[in-house]
């Protein structure tokens, strides 16, 4: 009986947790390119931008948020939207004018792309890590 009874709660144990997965998802950038709007510009992978003048040094930041009701894929564009105003926040700070070479990261699974970024979902939240190179650009 006892052996029966430990059986069973390990199985509602393991069915509760089934759903409680993090998903990590490769999505399309869409337009968070060179082109976005607000700040400095940020470039994804070797997406194409104006000459280096000079290099400020790297920089990398982690983001989570509450998942709230949002879908999956639009949680993880919400926490790349806060990850990119770090981004041009920590190149306003420094005297940047652009982001580049941004990849984007969740855990060991890594994108350097200029066509989509990764993202770890879970029921609750979304996080995503970025890095990239703060530079001055040549002047178009």
């Amino acid at each position: 009986m006892k052996r029966a009874f430990v059986l069973g709660a390990l199985t509602i144990a393991a069915a509760t947790l089934t759903g409680c997965a993090t998903q990590v998802k490769s999505l399309p950038l869409a337009a968070a390119g060179g082109e976005s709007r607000g700040g400095a510009p940020v470039y994804f992978g070797t997406q194409n931008h104006p000459a280096v003048k000079r290099a400020l040094g790297d920089v990398s930041y982690s983001v989570r948020i509450a998942r709230k009701v949002s879908a999956p894929d639009d949680a993880c564009r919400e926490a790349l939207a806060e990850a990119i105003g770090k981004l041009r926040a920590a190149a306003g700070e420094r005297g940047a004018n652009a982001v580049i070479d941004v990849k984007t990261r969740f855990h060991s699974s890594e994108s350097n792309s200029s066509q989509d970024f990764t993202c770890g979902v879970s029921p609750s939240a979304a996080a995503i890590a970025v890095s990239g190179r703060l530079v001055v650009l040549e002047a178009q």
